[in-house]
Order: C-alpha cells, then structure tokens, then sequence
C-alpha cells in the first residue's frame, strides 16, 4: 500500500532575529515534543543582521562598548529556578560558557580576533563583557537550539527586512528584495526601533540649521556618527543614562586616550588631545547608579508587602489599580524593608539591636500609612543606625542633588573638594564617589538587598494582569515613571565606567551640569545655553554652559505608530496591529506600544504574535540573569506555547487553534 505522505511543515517566519527571538525559539524548541510532538516546522528569520546578537549586539561594533551585566550574570537557557509551564532544558550561562570555551570543550568563534581572544582567555566570572563577547555566546546559543531541534524543526536565517505582511492562512511577509514567505505563523520581535523626530527635536533641529550648529536627536549610541564632533569643542549632552555613558566612551577612550592608575592607585585618563569637552546634565543630574559587586551575607530577599498576599487580596477587589495611590507606598517599603533586612542581618555590629526587634517597628510605622518621608521612621532608623552613611532614605537616593542623602557630605573626602562642595560640578563628583563606595564594597552590601528587591518586586508587578490597572498606570506610571525609577536603580553602568567618569572630569574633559536642566535656544548668540543646579551644604548652587553642539543622550521612546521601522508603521497603519488605547474617567491615552495578550497574541490575529519593547505590558528584555526565575524566560515560554498550539492545529484557523491563539 502506498504510504502516507508527511505532512507540510507548520511555516514560522519570525521578523527580527535578536536575542528575544532566538531565545523564544529555544522555548519552541523544548516545548514541541509536550505540545505538538508530531509537528515539524519551518523557522525563517528575517534580520539584515546575523541571528543572535541582532542590532544591539552586533559583533561589529566598537571593542569598548560593554554590558552592564557582569560575566556570571548573564543567561540565555532556562535552569532549576523557572517557575514554567513548558519544561526546563538547562545550557551553560555566558560565564560557563566562556569556561568551556578557554577549556576546549566548545569551540571557539570562527570568526573570532586578537581581542576577543584576549578577553576570552582572560575575564573573571565577576567581570563585564563587551558586547562583542555577549554576540559569540548568543550566536552559539543559537547553534545549540538548532541542534537539540533536529530534523524536526528546521531554521533558516534572510539577510533581509520585512516590508508588508498580508492576508491570512497563509500569510504573505514581503521582503525588501521582493521575495515572498507563506507563513501559518508570524512572529514580530523586531526588538528596539528608533522614531521619527519629536517636535522639540525638530524644533532644536531648525534651530541648529539657522546658526550652522549641530544636534543630535535621541538614537542609539553606538549607531550614531561621531567622527564630526570637533576636538576641543564645548558638547552639551542631555542624559546620563547608559547612551550617555556610552557616549563619553566613544568621545573619549574612543578617541585615542587612556586611563593609567597613579602611584596611589587612583584613575587617571591622559587625553589624546582629540576628545571634546563634555558638558553632562539631566533631570537628576547625576549618572544611574552603578552595578553592584558586592554578596548579600544575611537573610535572603522577601517581599513583605507585594508578595502572595498582595496578589490573593488583588483578587478581592473591584476597583482598578492606581499605581502611585495604591502601589508606589508599597514598593518603597519593600525598599526601605529589603535594604535594613541586609544590615540589620548580614552587619549586625554597625547597628542598634536585632532585626527581630527593629522589623515589627518598621513594619508597624510602613504599614500604618506614615510613610517613608514621615519623622517617625527616620527617628527610628537615627535610634537604631548610628552611622548616617549606613541610613537609606529614598527620597534621596531618588533625587540625591535635591534631597541630600545621609552622610553624603560627611568625611569622606573626594580629591580637589575640600569641606562641602562649592560648585555643582564638586556636588556630583562627591555623589559618585559616594555611590560607588555603597555599591562596590562588601561592606554595604544592603545596596545588593535593595538591589534584588526591586527585581522581586519587578517580577511581582509583572504578573499583575494588564485590565487591572487603570488607565494612568497602563500609559504613563508603568511605562514611564515606574519603569524609569527601576532603570535608575537597577540598570546602571558598570562601577569602573563611573570611576572613569570622576577621572574624565579631573581631567577636565567632562563638567557636570548638575540637575533640573534646562536648555534655552539663544536666537541673539546663536548657540545652545543650558544651565542646572545642585544642592549643597551652603545651599543651592547653579551651573552655566554653552555649545555650538547639543547632543540628547537617551534612548527613543516606544511609538508604534512613529516608529523608524517602515514595517511596524505599516502594520499600525493597515490596523493590523494596533496601539494599546485605555479610557478612564480622566480620558483616553495610548502608551505607544501595541497592544498584545499576555501570551505574545494579537487580538483579532490568529496565528499572529508580538515579543519585545514595543509591546505594551511588561518585558524582561531578552538574555537575563540565572538563579532567579527571571522574567524574560516566563514571558518567551508563554508565547513559544501558544505559538506551538496554534501549530498543533495546522496554522489553519481551526476552532481549536483559534481558541489557544486569543487565550
């Protein structure tokens, strides 16, 4: 009898091909043989980069540019602390891979140099990787799903862009070089997009033009051409986040000159004579805070305040979620809580008696709705913490040039300022100084506390379903202020990129505007003029710079509909995809992001999915640390499954895959 013949692979093509994309096919991957064990499939993914890195991680890029991760911790394969609904298919963290690599037990990059070699043979488990290192161990990731997928699921790379997606079942995904890919399923991970000016840029664009200056409109730094900027050259630069910091590296470092330690081991950068003069300011006026290397050494993290019991009365209530009036008083405890956990438990001899005592205090006053500003906790925190400089006060630490932070201006002496700082310039270089010693040394390793319990809180307000939020908190508050604070906290620069910072700035090639900047085009002068301020213990000081260049250091902001991706315009246009639109009784706003179900689906398209920044709700980013459930593999997990049940019905529009595509 003859036989029958296979049947058609289920066809994915996939428009992006960065880390959220391969690491959502690694989950595909280890979830067919549970959901769709008789379902082979034809993977395409369509990038003008090479899979894996993608654009952000590209391998060409400049050896300088690094992660703000240390090397252990960062992972692509899921492990024993994921809480999933598909299985666990363990595979080697970035930093045992680089081992395995130095050991010959995996082979080295084929296309790999002197440098990276160097870097290889020669990185330690607590030190960060350049990007170019992050690009070979995500690019042999995606070799590994390749062959734990077999002949069953079959993965081929477009060096191209997508240009059009039409009908359905199948799906038409147009190419820019005009080839044609029939798809059951369509997945857009099209990962970070630029956008199309803002007014204010084209405002400070027009400017710039009438008096032959030059801007620079939000982009993502290492994209942008630099080889203009004149030597010697005033620079304002708005921002201090990670584009900024970025920025100065490729200005500086990147530009030729070195930094050596001087006989008493202090950083010192020797200019080329070929780097501007960098004038840094933001809203806060000083750079997000660094990266911790530090060990937490007493009780573990716990959320007291946004744990289960929190989601178990979420239940209970009718009224929607207010993030600054319901939420925000209860993730400052958890701040306040998780940073004197750590000294009170792991540094039991810089403080007045145990954390048995002190937590039922603190609890009674968070709890009793006075607060973290209020005077009763800083009287109980002054009675029970001798030295200012071990006190947390979050207000502070938030704006620490507004609201000073304790013990900041205390006797730890910063080179050059002696007694308190007399400019802004000295006001931001004692602050970094001071973040530093809090985040690089052991002994304030509550800052690590601090550090893992905005993590675990990230993880818990994530899993909060999206329609009960009202509508503020859906456009603005977590998008925006929430997601912004966390940044701040929790995603800063390597220390030794802050250490770098103070000695640029002795050099005198970096001078630090301070906070509340504000920018004035000066039509009689012709040039940008910014100024800003700090306060000290003599009061406010001001600040004043003016350039003939203006640089805004930040990324852009999520707009679907304003996106530089011609597609993702496209698709909002067609109304293929839309925007996340929410009304309230205060009115109706869009976060800029599309609107997708928790699962990656697109409502009202079955058998399409959405991953990445430009989706609305939460995103764990792509590669993530290991040990901590972390939320990334969670949200890829969930996609990958609803993506392979949709397969399971052939991609055909059958009752059953419609159902598991809408769920």
């Amino acid at each position: 009898m003859p036989s029958t013949p296979p049947a058609r692979p289920v066809r994915i093509v996939c428009v992006g091909a960065g880390p959220a994309a391969v690491m959502l096919l690694e989950r595909i991957v280890a979830n067919r043989e549970q959901l769709a064990p008789d379902t082979r499939l034809d993977v395409r993914l369509v990038d003008p980069h090479r899979p894996g890195g993608g654009r952000i991680w590209r391998r060409d890029q400049s050896p300088l540019l690094k992660l703000n991760s240390m090397l252990e911790d960062v992972a692509f394969f899921t492990d024993a602390s994921c809480r999933i609904a598909g299985p666990v298919d363990p595979g080697p963290s970035l930093a045992e891979w680089v081992r395995a690599v130095r050991g010959g037990e995996i082979a080295r990059p084929e296309w790999s140099d002197a440098a990276l070699d160097r870097e290889i043979d020669g990185i330690a488990d607590r030190d960060f990787p350049t990007r170019r290192l992050n690009n070979a161990y995500l690019s042999w990731a995606l070799e590994e799903v390749r062959r734990r997928g077999g002949d069953a699921v079959r993965v081929e790379w477009h060096e191209d862009v997508a240009v059009s997606v039409e009908g359905a079942d199948p799906t038409r995904v147009i190419l820019g070089s005009g080839a044609v890919l029939e798809a059951d399923v369509v997945v857009y991970a099209l990962g970070h997009n630029g956008t199309h000016p803002s007014n204010e840029s084209i405002r400070l664009a027009g400017f710039a033009d009438r008096h032959g200056l030059d801007y620079v409109a939000p982009a993502f730094t290492a994209d942008i051409d630099l080889d203009w900027v004149p030597a010697g050259a005033d620079v304002i630069v708005r921002g201090m986040g990670l584009a900024a910091v970025d920025l100065v590296v490729l200005l500086t470092e990147g530009r030729g000159g070195r930094f050596e330690r001087d006989g008493r081991g202090a950083l010192r950068y020797q200019p080329s004579g070929r780097e501007p003069v960098l004038h840094l300011g933001s809203r806060r006026g000083v750079p997000y805070r660094s990266k911790i290397t530090s060990r937490m050494v007493g009780d573990p993290v716990e959320l007291e305040y946004l744990g289960p019991g929190f989601h178990a009365a979420l239940g209970q209530r009718s009224d929607l979620l207010d993030f600054e009036r319901d939420v925000w008083p209860l993730v400052s405890a958890e701040l306040v809580t998780g940073y004197y956990r750590e000294l009170f438990t792991g540094h039991p001899e810089r403080v007045g008696g145990g954390w048995e005592d002190f937590a039922p205090r603190l609890r009674s006053v968070l709890r009793g709705g006075r607060g973290i500003a209020s005077a009763e906790l800083a009287e109980l925190v002054r009675a029970h913490v001798p030295d200012p400089d071990d006190r947390f006060d979050l207000d502070a630490f938030d704006r620490p040039l507004v609201f000073e932070e304790p013990g900041a201006l205390d006797a730890h002496p910063v080179d050059g300022v002696e007694g308190g700082p007399r400019t802004v310039h000295e006001r931001v270089r004692r602050h970094i100084v001071r973040d530093l010693r809090h985040r690089t040394s052991q002994r304030h390793s509550a800052a690590l506390a601090l550090f893992m319990t905005a993590l675990h809180v990230y993880f818990s307000l994530a899993e909060v379903p999206p329609e009960r939020w009202n509508a503020r908190a859906r456009t603005h508050e977590l998008p925006r202020r929430w997601h912004s604070y966390f940044s701040y906290l929790a995603s800063g620069p390597p220390g030794h990129r802050l250490e770098e910072l103070l000695a640029l700035a002795e050099a005198g090639t970096v001078c630090f505007l301070g906070g509340d900047l504000e920018l004035v085009t000066d039509e009689a002068a012709g040039v940008f003029a910014a100024s800003g301020s700090a306060g000290t213990d003599g009061g406010t000081v001001r600040s004043e710079a003016t350039a003939r260049t203006l640089i805004d250091a930040w990324l852009p902001e999520a707009s679907a509909a304003g996106s530089d991706n011609p597609l993702l315009r496209r698709l909002v246009d067609e109304g293929r995809v839309r925007e996340l639109t929410v009304s309230d009784e205060h009115g109706t706003a869009t976060t800029g992001q599309i609107e997708a179900a928790p699962d990656g689906g697109l409502p009202g398209r079955p058998g399409e999915f959405a991953l990445g920044p430009f989706v609305a709700g939460p995103s764990g980013g792509a590669f993530t640390r290991p040990g901590i459930d972390a939320l990334p593999f969670r949200i890829h997990d969930r996609c990958a499954r609803a993506i392979l049940e949709f397969a399971a019905g052939e991609g055909a529009g059958s009752e059953p895959a419609l159902q598991a595509a809408l769920r």
